[in-house]
């Protein structure tokens, strides 16, 4: 039998976020920023060209004229090189900022984020020049397990947003008592976006944001 890995999710108070407050949990790629369109920019300059014509990464980049989209392995390298040097020149999605704002007068903020471990400073630096000056967790694989260890430690109203359905799963999972909301930046992503009755969908940040609020104040 395999034994279940365990995740130790850190202390709020040690990333200067209050258990007295509500906890609102955020993705960055997709709900936060535009990832799909900055990782096209930077693919364009390896000689690559993005068409997003399905919910996928890798299945979306192409070589110049060819039908047949990039494999895996090229795929990773494009990934890894994008996040090790290049994840802090994407935009932020629209709304997104003032959202976090008003949000961060009723509730803590923390940037909850699956990306390789050399983007940390990037990112980091990236939410700094946004003014977001939200503590950042870098995790890896469903969401979940490190979403209810954080919970775990407020008795107040927590909300999540997440672009994929697997994320926002996994937190319903471990954490029921947490709202979770989809939220798909990209506007040609959101066609092919699936979407699920368990969590709302909602991409307008706008309408996102007052929909966290009432989650929280409740």
């Amino acid at each position: 039998m395999t034994t279940p890995l365990t995740v130790v999710a850190p202390l709020l108070e040690s990333l200067g976020l209050s258990p007295a407050r509500p906890l609102v949990l955020i993705d960055v790629d997709e709900v936060l920023g535009l990832f799909m369109q900055g990782f096209g920019d930077y693919a364009a300059t390896r000689g690559l060209e993005m068409r997003v014509d399905k919910f996928a990464l890798f299945q979306n980049i192409y070589r110049p004229g060819e039908s047949q989209h990039i494999d895996a392995v090229e795929g990773k390298a494009l990934f890894d090189a994008f996040f090790a040097g290049h994840c802090d020149q994407m935009e932020p999605a629209p709304g997104a900022i003032d959202a976090l704002n008003r949000l961060s007068d009723h509730a803590e903020i923390l940037i909850l984020s699956n990306a390789p471990a050399p983007a940390e400073r990037l990112r980091t630096n990236w939410l700094r020049k946004h003014g977001l000056a939200h503590p950042l967790i870098l995790n890896t694989g469903p969401k979940g397990p490190i979403a209810a260890g954080l919970v775990a430690q407020t008795m107040h109203p927590t909300a999540f947003v997440d672009d994929l359905l697997g994320n926002l799963d996994s937190v319903a999972e471990h954490s029921p008592t947490t709202a979770t909301f989809q939220h798909v930046a990209d506007l040609r992503l959101r066609p092919h976006a699936p979407a699920s009755e368990r969590h709302p969908r909602i991409d307008d940040w706008a309408q996102l944001g007052e929909a966290i609020e009432v989650a929280v104040r409740r």
